[in-house]
């Protein structure tokens, strides 16, 4: 029987896992079908139950069900568990393992996909949502000099921050305690690019040679990607490439092969 898996979010039209899937499915002759599930907002665990019943294998999560994947999950991974969400769930018998994809998502991204060694590099990380919960585990594994986590409400930042300091060197401030200082590495995990804005960015924070990446992906570079180009970073990316690295990733943990993303990534760019 071909296998089943979906991915479920609220709302669901934009997805873009329905084509990712299908198309690392046809590249590497797997037999799955992958379909897009418009989930109740009071409504998660059954609308799971359901797709389990008629013989699904496997699920992505996105907005806003990640926590109630969490809680759902009979097992997790570590890095479910330090993040605090999970974005894809495995179903074997009775069990459900939840994982949380992401930050293996960027990693590879930035690291692979892009070049950028992370180790020993210094990275801002904007944001202390559910975003950037996802991926400070991964990139402290990457072993870079430190990771510092800047948030507009100070008190997210720090909790953070005290969330990861066991993994390796973390701190955690406001925007204002960035100045006069640079980075190799600026992450934007904030969602000010969906809405056209910029976080509070003091000058100068862009070191020579460095990155400025954005989780938020487009047509057009975002006001986060202008403004680093514009102060000084040598190279700027959107959150294409973490999306279908991301959705890569649950591939394989579903299927145990793993796709190449580079023509799955150039089909969306020219789409």
């Amino acid at each position: 029987m071909t296998d089943r898996y979906a991915v479920i979010g609220n709302p669901i039209a934009q997805s873009k896992s329905p084509q990712i899937h299908r198309a690392f499915a046809q590249q590497l002759g797997q037999d799955l079908t992958y379909e897009a599930i418009l989930g109740a907002h009071d409504g998660f665990s059954e609308a799971v139950a359901a797709f389990r019943k008629e013989g699904g294998r496997g699920m992505n999560v996105t907005v806003p069900f990640k926590l109630e994947a969490f809680a759902l999950a009979s097992g997790r991974t570590e890095r479910a568990e330090q993040a605090g969400a999970v974005n894809t769930l495995k179903f074997e018998g009775p069990t459900i393992l939840g994982d949380n994809t992401d930050g293996a998502g960027i990693v590879h991204d930035i690291r692979d996909r892009l070049g950028f060694e992370i180790r020993g590099k210094r990275v801002l990380l904007m944001g202390a949502g559910g975003a950037a919960r996802g991926v400070v585990l991964p990139l402290l594994r990457e072993q870079p000099r430190s990771i510092a986590i800047a948030n507009r409400t100070v008190e997210k930042a720090f909790a953070l921050g005290r969330r990861f300091a066991a993994f390796g060197p973390v701190e955690a401030g406001d925007y204002a305690h960035l100045t006069g200082r640079s980075f190799d590495l600026v992450i934007n995990a904030t969602s000010a690019s969906l809405s056209g804005e910029m976080p509070p960015l003091p000058a100068n924070v862009f070191a020579p040679d460095s990155l400025a990446y954005d989780m938020v992906y487009g047509n057009e570079p975002t006001r986060f990607l202008a403004h680093a180009a514009e102060h000084g970073a040598a190279r700027v990316a959107d959150g294409l490439g973490m999306l279908v690295a991301q959705a890569a990733e649950s591939f394989f943990l579903w299927r145990g092969v793993r796709p190449d993303i580079r023509p799955v990534l150039a089909m969306l760019r020219r789409r």
